[in-house]
């Protein structure tokens, strides 16, 4: 079965565990569960979790951003981009396609947009890897 990993920031984590439990209801894997995790608080533990999430970025099958996102899935997302991955950005608003607001990266061809509800973004993510497997 595929793979997935989700990003966000911490003000995401519970969409974050809602998306990862119906992934994985549906028999997907998950390559980490950074919701379980403390807040950082010294250089080491941000180097241990940075280890953890690149790993997990690059063993995805395809990554989901939920926006808002942090610096840390930005960088997630530039992983994913180098690697070719399949990604899925996500925002409940339109805020992705406002010039002032948006990322040049969010507009790239592998850069899968869904704007709308939590319901949408599962039902395409679902559909298309049933699709690709």
């Amino acid at each position: 079965m595929r793979k997935f990993y989700v990003a966000s920031g911490f003000s995401n984590i519970e969409t974050v565990r809602l998306v990862s439990m119906q992934l994985k209801d549906k028999g997907f894997i998950q390559t980490y569960d950074w919701t379980g995790n403390d807040r950082a608080s010294t250089i080491e533990d941000l180097k241990n979790i940075g280890i953890k999430e690149k790993d997990a970025v690059m063993a995805a099958d395809f990554v989901i951003i939920l926006l808002p996102a942090g610096k840390g899935s930005h960088i997630e997302l530039g992983i994913a981009l180098g690697l070719e991955k399949r990604i899925y950005l996500y925002s409940p608003t339109d805020e992705v396609n406002k010039f002032e607001t948006t990322s040049t990266f969010y507009h790239l061809p592998e850069v899968h947009k869904c704007i709308g509800t939590i319901e949408e973004l599962m039902e395409k993510v679902i559909s298309d890897q049933v699709l690709l497997s």
